[in-house]
């Protein structure tokens, strides 16, 4: 692979496994030196471990995304330990699927914390360091159910929808400072995140993924499928790409 992201330095939330593993592993062959941020110390750890066998400098930070004190400190150690901060990829993210009724405050305001409080904070200790530096690029994990409605998602679709207004805010104000601001919208991927919403919501793990392959594509997204996209707004091929927030759905979409 091309090293299209060699000497940067990246940050990636909820990087222990799901998307946020595969866009660390991807980034990693690209060239990048990786921290990894996650509550999952475990799998962290051997996330950083797999890393690490791409022969890139990898760094886990175990912090939960939601709390300020957390956030600061794994921008500052990431700069501290690996050189810099070129790239912050925030994709920490939970799903509550619950109609509004259904959800309670204790629900809501995690769904909100973790999806979109921790956009906030952790791009309000990197924006000034990749200022310093010249320039960088921020990738926002939202879905596409930030750009339509679901089901019984209420609080998550709110917070992926305010993700991707964020998104567009940030690439405003700090395009200036030359730093891109984009967000990447999955459709369903096989991930620990989707196979909980069938706990969730009363049915067959087989069922749901079955009813996500119901797209233009006919399959069902593999993590891989996001990382690829992510490389290409964190590399220079997207160097004047900013705002934008770009549908990964196997054609999901297409007829909304």
């Amino acid at each position: 692979m091309e090293e299209v992201l060699k000497g940067k330095v990246a940050l990636i939330t909820g990087g222990a496994s799901g998307i946020g593993k595969a866009i660390a592993l991807a980034f990693a062959r690209a060239g990048a030196a990786v921290a990894v941020m996650d509550l999952d110390t475990e799998a962290g750890a051997a996330a950083v471990r797999e890393i690490g066998e791409t022969g890139r400098p990898a760094l886990f930070l175990a912090g939960d995304v939601s709390r300020s004190k957390d956030c600061r400190g794994a921008v500052e150690r990431t700069v501290a330990e690996l050189g810099g901060l070129d790239i912050l990829v925030n994709n920490a993210g939970v799903i509550c699927r619950a109609s509004v009724p259904e959800t309670s405050e204790q629900d809501w305001d995690r769904v909100m914390a973790v999806n979109v409080r921790s956009v906030f904070l952790l791009s309000k200790t990197a924006i000034p360091v990749m200022a310093a530096a010249g320039g960088g690029a921020i990738i926002n994990i939202a879905s596409g159910w930030g750009l339509v409605g679901g089901r019984r998602a209420a609080a998550y679709c709110a917070s992926k929808g305010a993700v991707v207004q964020l998104t567009r805010a940030m690439a405003l104000d700090h395009g200036p400072e030359n730093i891109r601001v984009n967000c990447l919208c999955p459709g369903d991927t096989d991930t620990p995140m989707l196979r909980s919403e069938a706990e969730q919501l009363g049915v067959p793990v087989e069922r749901l993924l079955a009813d996500a392959a119901q797209r233009p594509l006919g399959r069902i997204a593999q993590p891989e499928d996001i990382a690829q996209a992510a490389l290409y707004l964190a590399s220079d091929a997207a160097a004047a790409v900013t705002g934008i927030s770009l549908v990964v759905d196997g054609g999901g979409l297409a007829g909304s």
